[in-house]
């Protein structure tokens, strides 16, 4: 295969990292919870639970989870995103690839996961063609039992590009595909129950 450029590159009015955290630090000061993503992760397995966080960019979610005693693994293939996430804190291991690239060969990954979170758009965002590929590499890094949880907007309105290319029929194919089964679907990371809205929190198991 040759190399594809994803979504988030081609599309999306991407920021560098430095400009997307400041956002968040923003946010953050003005009362918004930007921590739910990590809330919902911690609710799912216990604390020292082994993490990745696939596309993290500037590492929120992965930093807030070793905060709590995580043993946490980033990546993303914005090697801006990863500056600001590395000076942020050294006590995630950052890598930076394409998650199409993922394997157990990559020292950081050598070693299986009990959760894979992809919190921001990441599945709407990768390479057309790529899904699959991305789902069958991250089904390879979960222990039996573990959990991988997406969320994605479903609609235009919610994503940084103006079309939604995915779907939750296509969504749970590529898990099925890959030996993941469905658990629970939320329309938040607050837990909030999914009922057609236009986003949804996906959780899978591998058996």
């Amino acid at each position: 295969m040759g190399e594809q450029v994803s979504r988030w590159r081609e599309f999306a009015d991407r920021a560098e990292g430095s400009e997307y955290a400041a956002r968040i630090a923003a946010l953050h000061a003005s009362g918004v919870d930007v921590h739910g993503e990590a809330r919902m992760c911690a609710s799912l397995v216990p604390a020292t639970s082994r993490v990745l966080d696939a596309g993290c960019g500037t590492g929120r979610v992965a930093i807030q989870l070793s905060e709590w005693g995580y043993a946490c693994v980033g990546v993303d293939s914005d090697d801006s995103m990863l500056s600001v996430a590395r000076r942020a804190s050294s006590s995630v291991e950052w890598l930076l690839a394409d998650l199409v690239c993922l394997n157990r060969s990559t020292p950081a990954l050598a070693k299986p996961f009990d959760l894979i979170v992809a919190a921001g758009n990441v599945i709407p965002l990768l390479a057309e063609g790529s899904e699959p590929i991305v789902m069958a590499a991250l089904a390879s890094l979960l222990s039996p039992g573990a959990l991988l949880v997406a969320g994605f907007g479903l609609h235009p309105d919610l994503l940084p590009i103006d079309w939604a290319p995915v779907d939750l029929v296509m969504y749970d194919r590529w898990c099925t595909d890959h030996g993941l089964e469905l658990v629970e679907r939320f329309s938040s990371w607050d837990g909030d129950p999914y009922a057609g809205e236009n986003y949804a929190v996906s959780v899978h198991r591998r058996p």
